[in-house]
C-alpha cells in the first residue's frame, strides 16, 4: 500500500521514478490483480520477481527456517495452542520449499515415520510426516507456477527430528568450529576479541566467523589439535620468511599474540593476512585453556567411552566424586549421555543418588526426563531394541549408542562420536534406506547414482560387525594428523560443489526439525567429499550445547512431564 500510494495519481510529482520489486516468497494473485488495476504504477515498474529467499543461509551447505522455538512449538502437550502448532508447520514448509523454487530442485520427499500403532501415535510423532506433507504440496504446485521448474524429481530431501538424535545436541565436538560456539562467548558468528596498542588502551574489535575468511575455512572442521598445530606452523613460518617479523620476535623463541601485533604495526602491507592469523592463534590459545581448566579432555573420553558401550556407572560416579570442580553444564551433559545409554539407571530413585552427587538441583533431573520421554518409547527396551533401527544395530555391544565404524579412516582420539544422520544419509545415498521407517511422498523415482530407489528395490540396513576401541585407544588425546577429521581441503572442494558434484550424482537435502548442531553441519560437508555427492542440512535452527540445555530443552520443561509418561507405555 505504502509503495503504491507514492505513485499514485493524487501526487503531482511520484515520489520515484522507478520502482524495482522483489518478494521473497510466492506473491499473492490478488495482490498482483490490485497491482495491475493501477494504472498510474503500471509503467513505472522496472522490475516485479519472485526470488523465493525466505530460508536463511548458515554457509554454502546449511540452512535454517529460523524457528528457534520449534522444539517448544511443534513438541509441547497436546493441550497447547493448535494455532501455533499448525502455524509453524506451515511457515516451516514454506520456508523449506522456497530453497527448491530458488535453486530449481524438485524433491522426492521422505520423512521419519511414525512409531508404533496408529492408534497409539502422538500428535509430535506426526510432525515429520505432517512437515513432509506440507513441504510436498507446496513444490507439486510449484511445477505449473514457476516457469523452468522440473517436472520429475531432480533431489532427495530427508526430514527427520530431533528426538531421532538426543546426544548430538550436548556431547562435546572436538573440532575448531563447534569449540568456538560451544566454549566462546559468540553472538552468532560474531567474536569480540582485544586488540592492544602501543601507549593506549586495548581497543575492542569484532571478527566475523564465515566463509568469507579463509583461515576459518581451512580449520573450521579440523580436530582443535591439529588447528592449533597448523596455526602455529603458519605463524612460524610467516616469520622466518620476513626478516622484519624476526626482529620483533622474541630473540628467536616462540612468538606471542603481542608479537604478531607489533608485526602487523611493522609490516603493513602484511596487516589483513597477519590480522587473520592473530585473531584465530589467540581463539585457539583460548579454548586449549579452557580444555585444560575444565579438565575437558576427561570428561570428553568418559563421553565417547559412554557412547561406544566402553564405560559405565563406575566410571561415572568416578568421575563426578573425583572432579569436584567440574561444571554443572558439564555435569548435567554428561548424566544425559549416561542416561541416554544406561535409561535403566535412572529408575525409581537411582537417579535421583546421580543428582546429589552431582550436586545438582531438581530442574536438571526434569531436564533429563524430558529428553527420554522425548523418545516416546518404552525407556528400558529402548537401550537393547532402539527407537529406530540405525540408533542400535541387533549385533552391538551392550549398552551402546553408537557401532564403530569400519571405513578404515584414521581419527582423533575424543572424534570417535558420529551423529546418526551420517549413517542416515549414506544409507540413503546407496538407496538402503528403508521406505517403510522412511516413507516416500509421491512415487519415488529410480535411476542413476543420486535416485531414490523404489519400495520393491528397498532392503534392510546392512549391520556392522561390532568392534571395540579398547584395541584402538591410545593414550594420547590426538593423534597424528592423517585423521579423516582435518579436512583442510574442504574449503576448495566445496567452492566447486554445486557445479562439479551436480554431475556426480542429484543433491541429498536432510532436514532437522528441532534444532541440528555443529557436528551434523560438519557432517554434511564431510559426506559431500567423500561421496563426491552434495549434501545440504536444513534445520529450524541451528543450536550450541549451552543454548540447547538452558533454552531448549528447559522451554520444554513447561510441558508437564505427566504428559509424556501419560503418552506411552512405560514399563519403569
Amino acid at each position: 500500500m505504502i509503495l503504491l500510494s507514492g505513485f499514485s495519481g493524487r501526487h503531482r510529482c511520484p515520489l520515484y521514478s522507478k520502482a524495482y520489486i522483489f518478494f521473497s516468497s510466492p506473491i499473492p494473485k490478488e495482490l498482483v490483480s490490485y497491482i495491475k488495476n493501477d494504472s498510474s504504477v503500471i509503467p513505472r515498474i522496472g522490475a516485479l520477481r519472485e526470488m523465493n529467499l525466505e530460508f536463511f543461509t548458515i554457509d554454502m551447505q546449511g540452512f535454517v527456517t529460523d524457528h528457534d522455538s520449534a522444539l517448544n512449538d511443534l513438541y509441547g502437550p497436546s493441550e497447547q495452542n493448535s494455532k501455533t502448532f499448525n502455524d509453524t508447520i506451515n511457515t516451516m514448509a514454506t520456508r523449506i520449499a522456497t530453497t527448491f523454487a530458488s535453486l530449481k530442485e524438485f524433491p522426492c520427499v521422505r520423512y521419519r515415520a511414525p512409531k508404533g500403532d496408529a492408534s497409539a501415535t502422538t500428535k509430535f510423532d506426526m510432525v515429520p510426516k505432517w512437515l513432509a506433507t506440507a513441504v510436498w504440496d507446496i513444490v507439486s504446485k510449484y511445477k505449473s507456477t514457476i516457469p523452468e521448474f522440473p517436472q520429475k524429481e531432480t533431489c532427495e530431501l530427508l526430514i527427520v527430528d530431533r528426538p531421532i538424535d538426543q546426544i548430538a545436541p550436548v556431547i562435546h565436538e572436538w573440532t575448531y568450529d563447534a569449540m568456538c560456539h560451544d566454549l566462546l562467548e559468540m553472538d552468532g558468528t560474531k567474536y569480540i576479541y582485544e586488540v592492544s596498542k602501543a601507549g593506549s588502551e586495548p581497543e575492542q574489535k569484532e571478527a566475523v566467523l564465515e566463509d568469507h575468511d579463509p583461515l576459518w575455512l581451512e580449520l573450521r572442521h579440523a580436530h582443535i589439535a591439529d588447528a592449533s598445530e597448523r596455526l602455529y606452523e603458519k605463524m612460524n613460518n610467516f616469520v622466518s620468511k620476513n626478516k622484519a617479523a624476526q626482529l620483533h620476535s622474541r630473540d628467536g623463541g616462540e612468538i606471542s599474540t603481542r608479537d604478531l601485533q607489533k608485526i602487523v604495526q611493522a609490516l603493513p602491507q602484511y596487516s589483513d593476512q597477519v590480522e587473520k592469523l592473530t585473531l584465530h592463534i589467540e581463539i585457539a590459545g583460548k579454548i586449549n585453556r579452557f580444555i585444560r581448566e575444565y579438565g575437558l579432555r576427561d570428561i570428553g573420553q568418559l563421553e565417547q567411552d559412554l557412547v561406544f558401550g566402553d564405560a559405565g556407572a563406575k566410571e561415572v560416579i568416578s568421575i563426578l566424586r573425583s572432579k569436584q570442580d567440574m561444571s554443572p553444564e558439564n555435569k548435567l551433559r554428561l548424566l544425559i549421555i549416561y542416561a541416554i545409554v544406561y535409561p535403566e539407571k535412572f529408575e525409581g530413585d537411582k537417579g535421583e543418588k546421580l543428582m546429589q552427587l552431582a550436586k545438582l538441583p531438581h530442574d536438571d533431573m526434569d531436564v533429563i526426563k524430558c529428553l527420554r520421554y522425548l523418545e516416546g518409547v518404552d525407556t528400558k527396551k529402548s537401550s537393547r531394541t532402539g527407537t529406530f533401527s540405525l540408533k542400535f544395530d541387533a549385533q552391538k555391544k551392550k549398552n551402546a549408542a553408537r557401532v564403530e565404524k569400519q571405513d578404515g579412516e584414521e581419527t582423533w582420539a575424543l572424534s570417535r562420536f558420529f551423529p546418526l544422520i551420517e549413517e542416515l544419509i549414506e544409507k540413503l545415498s546407496k538407496g538402503e534406506l528403508p521406505l517403510k521407517e522412511y516413507p516416500s511422498m509421491g512415487e519415488p523415482s529410480s535411476g542413476p547414482q543420486g535416485a531414490t530407489q523404489t519400495a520393491s528395490t528397498a532392503g534392510p540396513p546392512q549391520n556392522p560387525q561390532p568392534m571395540s576401541m579398547r584395541s584402538r585407544r591410545t593414550p594420547q588425546w590426538a593423534k597424528s594428523r592423517t585423521s579423516g577429521d582435518s579436512q583442510s581441503s574442504d574449503s576448495s572442494v566445496l567452492r566447486h560443489s554445486s557445479g562439479e558434484f551436480k554431475r556426480l550424482g542429484n543433491r541429498i537435502f536432510v532436514f532437522m526439525i528441532g534444532g541440528a548442531t555443529r557436528s551434523e553441519l560438519r557432517t554434511v560437508h564431510k559426506l559431500t567429499m567423500k561421496m563426491k555427492r552434495e549434501i545440504v542440512l536444513g534445520s529450524s535452527s541451528i543450536d550450541d550445547p549451552p543454548q540447547f540445555i538452558s533454552v531448549k530443552t528447559r522451554s520444554v520443561l513447561r510441558v508437564p512431564i505427566f504428559f509424556f509418561i501419560n503418552s506411552f507405555p512405560l514399563d519403569c
